[in-house]
């Protein structure tokens, strides 16, 4: 049984543009910060919009991705867990906190030229999706299903049963 739910996804926009880092031990660090924005009306009846921003750390092969072809301003979609980090401010003494974003999948949204790139929506992160098809079911009037003419075969599949 699982002992908890730590994920987040996002649809926003960068507020900056990506900042890349290394460590000491070589591994890539991105940083970089989204908003998102709610639409809801006041007691007064009057319509109001909330922006929420959220800091966004990235690592490895996908913080590479992220600090070539993202841009402040560019729409996006995030998946990731919350991380909350402490430390000791070097100045007052006092004990700081940050709650960030750890990314792990990444798609890029909108149009090209929100980001100059030319490029559409491309989507990357820790896993490959394979869109799975399966054959259309046919059944008789009996309810028999063993009895199925199709093989089920790509080829035979309509484009338009293509669940995408």
């Amino acid at each position: 049984m699982a002992k908890g739910l730590n994920k987040v996804m996002l649809i926003g926009h960068l507020g900056n543009d990506p900042e890349r880092r290394e460590t000491a031990s070589g591994q890539v660090v991105v940083n970089f910060t989204v908003a998102t924005s709610e639409g809801f009306k006041d007691s007064s009846g009057n319509q109001q919009e909330r922006t929420e921003w959220h800091r966004i750390v990235v690592w490895g092969k996908l913080a590479d991705i992220c600090s070539q072809y993202l841009k402040k301003g560019r729409q996006v979609y995030l998946e990731g867990r919350l991380q909350t980090r402490s430390w000791d401010d070097s100045k007052s003494g006092e004990k700081k906190y940050t709650t960030e974003i750890v990314c792990s999948d990444m798609q890029m949204l909108g149009s090209g030229k929100d980001s100059g790139s030319g490029m559409g929506e491309q989507s990357y992160g820790g896993q490959e999706r394979q869109p799975s098809v399966k054959p259309p079911r046919q059944e008789s009037a009996s309810g028999d299903f063993s009895d199925r003419s199709s093989t089920g075969s790509v080829q035979e599949i309509e484009k338009d049963d293509l669940p995408f």
